[in-house]
This record gives structure tokens, sequence and C-alpha cells, in this order.
């Protein structure tokens, strides 16, 4: 039998402790080092490369990681498939702390990061449709086997920080309709697409965004709060997840390439 390929994961620290005969991974890349070590180990009988995406300790805050450094370092590891959970506003008063959300749209409203591997040449990728459809459709089928409510699609809204949002702001977002708002889901999955690595969001709402109602208004230790009591579902999805997932087949990400000529040889 053909061995599996790993999953990747980009999270919190909160995955450590479920991820059999774990192992750390240092990785050079081309453009610097990962946000940390890498950790391999098993779930379920798959291999997973777990990288932390502040690094322990939270050390890089979401406008400068180094976000080439760590897809280079998991596609160099024979990752093709990623899950990205983060922590989320909610723009939308009906998705409450505590909300599962997986995203089907996503737009950049970051600044000054380094979003492309293709510094030179005439390389256009398709990203109409930037998360993995079997990616999500596997999320959505975990989470409803473990009876944890989800909301399938939406658009999250990703901004450079590390401040959080005016009111203005926010209600600007969500006058557009979109649905959540994050500071690190880009360039992260036009990253992975650029490597032809299917990638696929799981949102964990944290709190209203200010502007939603009177009373909102972000605070890091609330955001925090609501991340540390729903870390355990997230993980318990996340995991179940890993271990479910098929290989990538036949999904438009595994074909970002076709038709283009590369400037660079791919890793792995």
């Amino acid at each position: 039998m053909e061995a599996s390929t790993p999953v990747g994961v980009i999270g919190g620290s909160g995955l450590y402790s479920l991820l059999e005969d774990a192992e750390q991974v240092s990785v050079d890349t081309p453009y610097g080092e990962p946000s940390d070590n890498l950790v391999r180990g098993t779930v379920g009988g798959r291999e997973v490369i777990f990288l932390p995406r502040h690094g322990q300790g939270h050390k890089h805050p979401a406008h400068v990681i180094n976000y080439r450094a760590n897809l280079w370092a998991l596609r160099s590891l024979g990752v093709r498939q990623v899950l990205g959970p983060c922590a989320v506003g909610s723009l939308r008063a009906e998705l409450g702390p505590g909300s599962f959300v997986v995203p089907d749209q996503v737009v950049d409203r970051t600044s000054g990061r380094a979003a492309t591997f293709f510094d030179t040449g005439a390389v256009h990728l398709s990203f109409a449709d930037p998360y993995c459809p079997d990616g999500r459709a596997a999320v959505v089928k975990h989470a409803a086997d473990l009876g944890q409510p989800l909301v399938d699609g939406g658009t999250m809204v990703v901004i450079n920080g590390p401040r959080f949002s005016t009111r203005a702001e926010s209600q600007y977002y969500a006058r557009q309709g979109w649905s959540l708002i994050n500071m690190t889901g880009l360039p992260e999955a036009a990253l992975a697409r650029e490597l032809a690595m299917c990638y696929t969001s799981i949102a964990l709402v944290t709190d209203l965004d200010a502007g939603i109602d009177e009373e909102s208004a972000v605070a890091q230790d609330e955001v925090f709060r609501v991340f540390s009591e729903n870390v355990k579902r997230l993980r318990e999805l996340v995991l179940r997840t890993v271990a479910g997932l098929g290989e990538q087949r036949d999904c438009r990400c595994a074909h970002a390439h076709d038709g283009l000529t590369l400037p660079f040889a791919l890793p792995g």
C-alpha cells in the first residue's frame, strides 16, 4: 500500500499534547526560519506535521510571521494538505463566541507582508476559490460526526493588526456582507496555493468585533479567554479531520500549476 502523505496543521500550541510519538524537526528554507521548529507525529495512523503559527510563547505577531518560510517548510517535509485553525472576530451578531465557521472566501486588507513566492517572471495563479473543496467538506463532515455545530461558508476579511478595528472599519466590513475578521489568514492561504497545497481554514469565533452593536469592543484578554475555553473542541475537530482526511487527488489545488512555468523548483 502506498504510504499516505503527511497533513500539515498551522495553529496554536493546544495540539502538541495529542500528537503521538512527537518529535521536533528543524527546517531551513530559502526564506529564512519558520515561526518555530515543526513537530512531527501521528494521529489515527496519519502522519501530521504541526507548526505553531506564532511560535512558542506567541513571540511572532501576525504582521511579522514568516509565512513564506512556514509554507515552504511544510511542503519540503512532504505536506500537500494544510489545515489552518485560527481565532476570528465575528462581523455578524448571530455568530457569537464559540461558533465554528469554515469560510469559503477571503478578502485581503493586509499590507507590507511578503505575500508571494513569485518575485520574478509572469506567474498568475487562480485564487477565485481560495480554500480546498475537499478539505472543507471533510471538516463539515467530521463536525457533524462529532455533533459540533458549524457554519459552512462565509467570507473572512484579513486585516494587518496588531491593533483591532475601529468601529467604523468594523461596520464597513459588515456592510460588505463579510462574516469574519482575522489577522493571519493571508498570505497563508495564498502561499499554500502557490505551492499547490490544499488549504482549509477552521475558524473559531472568539468575540463580536467592534461596531456590531453598541456594547461590542474587542479586548485581548477576552479573546484569549474564549479561545482557551473552546480549544478542546477545536483540537478535537482538527484531529478528527486529520485522521479521516483522504489523500490529495484531483482538487483544483493540486492542479494550481497546470500550464505554468515556475521560476523555482518546488521543495519536497
